[in-house]
């Protein structure tokens, strides 16, 4: 349970290699968070984000297996998380893959393998967490949406179609559990610079791992449902998803 102060003391990560994920268990380790779990697969490089967390000052840190493409383990994994934590503030979900448009349109099996990833793996385990957290009374679910699930793009519609699959469902859980004292904040990152976009060219308004991790941090504080990140997106991103499709396809193709 978040101590007297109001500062999350266990947090759980669905995707234990995330850039994002290390730099918020890091702010969050710095200050009285003590209890970590990286939930992931061995290869997605958990090993130095728990250096890195330890490093910041948690003592307890584990990682545990969690894949999202086998749903069928989900509840398992999580009861067991819960069962060795006892108490869970919160679970952040970062797990998810971009992939290309054009990889994408060449092979449609990988298109749906990264819904599978990005969509429907974060369902079964984020409603696996609900469960637990309802029958705890507390706790709080950050899943990582993205701004182009807002209003999707030609040039990255498999990957936006996955976010606004996402954000709906995170909107909708968070809508069920009012009252139980469980809650679920979406965050709408632009373009961040991670393992995962090294290369590619960035985005205007481009942040990185632990400037949307002090977002985070702050929408906690504040008790908010939804941030973007940086916060100042949700301003055109207001305009952009209410625009004729004629006008979206213009502005989207100078993007």
């Amino acid at each position: 349970m978040r101590d007297a102060l109001g500062e999350v003391q266990s947090v759980v990560v669905l995707g234990g290699g995330s850039d994002i994920g290390r730099a918020l268990c890091v702010r969050l380790a710095g200050g009285r968070c003590d209890t970590v779990v990286l939930a992931g697969r061995p290869e997605d490089g958990m090993d130095e984000v728990e250096s890195a967390v330890r490093a910041a000052g948690a003592s307890d840190v584990q990682q545990v297996h969690w894949e999202s493409t086998a749903p069928d383990t989900h509840q398992q994994v999580v009861d067991e998380i819960f069962d060795r934590v006892g108490d869970v503030d919160l679970v952040y979900v970062p797990a998810g893959i971009l992939g290309s448009q054009e990889a994408f349109d060449a092979d449609p099996a990988f298109a749906a393998k990264a819904v599978e990833i990005n969509f429907a793996g974060l369902v079964s385990s984020c409603l696996a967490v609900a469960n637990r957290m309802r029958a705890q009374g507390h706790g709080t679910i950050v899943v990582m949406s993205s701004v182009a699930g807002v209003r999707t793009r030609k040039d990255n519609f498999v990957y936006g179609s996955t976010k606004a699959g996402l954000d709906a469902f995170a909107q909708g859980l968070g809508d069920s559990l009012v009252g139980t004292g469980v809650q679920v904040m979406v965050v709408r990152p632009g373009f961040v610079h991670t393992k995962m976009t090294e290369g590619m060219d960035a985005a205007p308004f481009s942040t990185t791992a632990d400037q949307v991790a002090d977002v985070i941090v702050g929408g906690l504080a504040s008790g908010r449902e939804v941030v973007y990140a940086p916060p100042l997106l949700k301003y055109p991103f207001a305009v952009f998803r209410n625009l004729p499709r004629m006008v979206w396809r213009k502005v989207a193709e100078r993007g």
